[in-house]
């Protein structure tokens, strides 16, 4: 009897995956992902009033969206396979949070929504559904709409960390063709930027940053070594994509 991978590893998503993977419990990686998105993601959202209507894919357990309720954004709703994730986002507040097939849903969407998200959702798709997935969300969205994405970047050093430490990602991009799958589904405008790589701590972000621009020389270093420009080379763990409809 085929078994579908998916059904089995989505189930208990943060015990077996992303809880285990940050070595921490629900609520305290809840509270560290929410401080990652209000430094990589609250400063998209300038230019969106709160009014807008947001659908959150694969939202986890709402960390993304509870950032988006502390800024004013009301008209919300996130959806995720992993009954465990949805409880913990109802645990904490958050009855935006929805049990669901994203995709399912969206696809009855056309024109629906102002702002799509999906942070560490993309590598979940083979090839053919992540332009399936694109194509869809690209529909649900209204004139002048946006998608913002997070995802790993191959370029970076040790990208199989991020790439392959969870065995539910089927597709590795950087952010050359990253941007090409987005503009070959429809997208009109594209923009990737780095993903926020600061420490938790002051100390730490100090010795951080120093040897973070010493790797980026060297690396710069190494592609002109080769004979290969770094123009739209991105080098942080994960990147981070606004298309615009």
């Amino acid at each position: 009897m085929s078994v579908n991978y998916r059904s089995v590893l989505y189930a208990n998503y943060h015990s077996t995956q992303s809880g285990r993977a940050a070595h921490t419990d629900a609520k305290s990686l809840h509270e560290r992902e929410k401080s990652r998105f209000r430094k990589e993601i609250k400063p998209l959202l300038r230019s969106i009033s709160t009014e807008a209507e947001v659908f959150d894919l694969g939202c986890g357990s709402g960390s993304l969206l509870a950032v988006l309720k502390e800024e004013g954004f009301h008209r919300l709703i996130g959806m995720d396979l992993s009954p465990e994730q949805v409880a913990q986002a109802h645990a904490w507040g958050l009855q935006e949070v929805q049990e669901g097939d994203a995709l399912v849903h969206l696809k009855k969407a056309s024109s629906q929504w102002d702002l799509v998200l999906a942070a560490d959702i993309i590598e979940h798709f083979n090839k053919d559904e992540l332009v399936d997935l694109l194509q869809v969300i690209k529909s649900s969205l209204k004139k002048n709409g946006r998608f913002i994405l997070r995802t790993p970047n191959m370029d970076s050093s040790l990208a199989s960390v991020f790439a392959h430490g969870d065995f539910t990602h089927e597709n590795r991009l950087n952010a050359s063709s990253l941007e090409q799958v987005l503009l070959a589904v429809g997208f009109r405008h594209v923009e990737i930027v780095p993903s926020d790589m600061s420490a938790q701590s002051a100390l730490k972000e100090c010795l951080r940053k120093p040897l973070y621009g010493l790797h980026v020389l060297i690396r710069k270093a190494t592609l002109f070594a080769t004979g290969r420009s770094t123009k739209g080379v991105l080098f942080s763990p994960n990147m981070i994509a606004i298309a615009h409809v």
